[in-house]
């Protein structure tokens, strides 16, 4: 046989593509050309895939070998096609037979001795496959545990290109690893809620926030306890079902991002970028095949943006629309990829420049209004919650340790509320508060008459905007759900306006 195909998957953003590797053997002086749009990892390959064949006692053929990656006017890019490569070749030269290739997905990167060993994006390069009809896939032992949370699918673990050939071959192999226990990527055993002493009311607002889905900014002096309520966030938010796991844990996985012993992710991830940090950074996209960014990275979770005004308006403007529509499009002159990206905002902020409290700050009131102001209006606009947190005091810091309610005590009011909220909205495409489009919000959830009447008389002043409206009633909605209300009376909306408008402060 000089002519043989198999297959493998690339991936564009976290969609999967099927690929026909397609190998020719030809006559001629030896070489090796391969085609199909490969990037410069991809092309390493070739002498890369001859070492690992030789290395592991196979015969690499002489002559002129052909390498078609079709469809060829899709971009490919990375080292997972190694083994699909080397499977191609050995089928085309005589040393496997093709009857096991034909409707199978190979995956995995060669070491030059022949190891078969990780690559990233396993997940969704399965899954796609799976949802094309492929069912039966190889992949490097450190990969199977990842490729098996697919449901329905024949994944067979291998160590080395020896071994993809014995299973080619129709040999025995080695009985397989046992799948690792799927189990949280954040350990269970870290930060609670109980460590943040004092603040009361921006304890209250991590409860709301998490109890509907909604952003918040918090503004304070340092050491105050942003950072803690941040960190502490995730740990009273209800575990991820399971297609909100898979979703989290394919980004992870194209991002290099899984820990070892943990291949599903099913805990809310948690992104904390450095102020440094680039709009592509932030967004995502890099040369070649774009990658994600730290939106997407914190996908089901939380995105928290400390030190806010530190930040380039550009970066903090950007996320406006991922906050909106809850994906990024990153357009490219190759290919346009979308990443999906809905999470909560967190922002942290000192009130100044000098970041001293109390009577210690000498910066003047312009300078204070120059300093915030790089956060925008039309973010800030976005911003469910924003709470104004103060030094605590002595007798308060001693007092309140017996009065800190843990993250799993206030974990189950928020599971509690959300349960009421999608009893509620089972008849429609969202699971929270704050996902609820404004006119769906105002046509089908109206609350009591007179609860409109606070938020009434702010628009008459133009304190507040039509898209502001909305996002009070989405809090008062769930302050309801927390009390065990039907729906918000005068009491929510007026809170909840107080809490969107910063008067908190």
């Amino acid at each position: 046989m000089t002519l043989s195909r198999t297959h493998c998957v690339t991936l564009l953003g976290v969609q999967g593509h099927i690929v026909e590797v397609e190998v020719h053997l030809g006559g001629g002086d030896p070489g090796v050309t391969l085609v199909g749009l490969p990037d410069a990892a991809l092309r390493e390959a070739r002498d890369r895939i001859r070492a690992a064949v030789v290395n592991s006692s196979e015969n690499w053929p002489s002559g002129q070998i052909t390498i078609s990656l079709s469809p060829a006017s899709l971009p490919k890019s990375g080292s997972l096609f190694d083994l699909a490569i080397a499977g191609a070749v050995l089928c085309a030269a005589g040393e496997v037979p093709a009857d096991r290739l034909e409707d199978t997905v190979l995956i995995a990167e060669l070491g030059l001795d022949g190891r078969a060993r990780p690559v990233r994006g396993v997940l969704p390069a399965v899954v796609s496959a799976a949802g094309q009809g492929f069912t039966r896939f190889v992949v490097a032992t450190g990969n199977a545990a990842e490729a098996r949370l697919v449901p329905d699918v024949e994944v067979t673990a291998v160590a080395d290109l020896a071994g993809v050939c014995s299973w080619l071959r129709g040999e025995a192999l080695d009985p397989p690893e046992e799948p690792a226990e799927i189990g949280p990527a954040i350990e269970d055993h870290g930060p609670d809620l109980s460590d943040v002493l004092g603040q009361p009311v921006a304890r209250r607002a991590v409860e709301i926030a998490a109890a509907g889905g909604h952003n918040m900014m918090m503004l304070g002096p340092p050491g105050t306890g942003k950072s803690l309520l941040a960190e502490r966030l995730p740990t009273v938010l209800p575990r991820l079902d399971r297609n909100e796991a898979l979703e989290a844990t394919a980004i992870h996985s194209v991002a290099g991002l899984l820990p070892p012993g943990a291949p599903m992710v099913t805990r809310a991830p948690f992104a904390a970028p450095h102020h440094t940090s680039s709009r592509a950074a932030i967004i995502g996209g890099g040369s070649g095949n774009p990658g994600p960014g730290w939106v997407s990275k914190a996908h089901r979770g939380v995105l928290f943006v400390d030190e806010a005004p530190q930040f380039g308006r550009g970066v903090l403007d950007s996320l406006r629309e991922p906050l909106e529509r809850g994906e990024v499009v990153i357009a490219r002159a190759s290919a346009t990829v979308a990443f999906p990206a809905r999470f909560q905002l967190i922002m942290a902020a000192n009130p100044c420049p000098c970041a001293k409290p109390g009577n210690l700050c000498t910066c003047p009131a312009g300078e204070r209004r120059r300093y915030f102001s790089r956060v925008s209006g039309p973010l800030l606009d976005r911003i469910d919650l924003k709470v104004q947190l103060q030094p605590v005091a002595r007798a308060e810091l001693f007092a309140d340790r017996a009065f800190a309610e843990s993250s799993e005590v206030v974990a189950e009011r928020v599971a509690s509320a959300r349960a009421r909220a999608r009893a509620r909205l089972a008849d429609t495409p969202w699971n929270t508060n704050a996902t609820i489009p404004g006119a769906r919000l105002r046509r089908d959830f109206p609350p009591a008459p007179d609860a409109l009447r606070v938020l009434g008389l702010a628009m008459d002043r133009g304190q507040i905007s039509a898209r502001g409206v909305d996002r009070a009633l989405r809090v008062a909605w769930t302050l309801a759900d927390l009390a065990g209300r039907d729906r918000p009376g005068e009491e929510e909306t007026a809170y909840a306006y107080a809490l969107w408008s910063g008067r908190a402060w």
